[in-house]
């Protein structure tokens, strides 16, 4: 299995009226490709965060293969 970072980002209004996207967690997962990746680490985020829907907290989840191994 390969190693994943999956990254859940949300679009927030900062004060000067710009939109900057803010990284909600972060969480490493193994798994056999990178949609099976996503779907582990969003299990994880809900668990994690005690939600039922990973979205209350993220508008998207960014997966990419892990550059090292942990």
């Amino acid at each position: 299995m390969a190693r994943y970072v999956a990254r859940f980002l949300k679009n927030v209004l900062g004060e000067n009226g710009c939109e900057a996207e803010i990284c909600q967690r972060s969480l490493e997962v193994e798994a056999v490709s990178q949609a099976h990746a996503a779907e582990v680490a969003k299990r994880m985020f809900c668990e994690t965060e005690n939600v039922k829907n990973w979205l209350i907290h993220a508008d998207r989840v960014q997966v990419v293969e892990a550059e090292f191994p942990s």
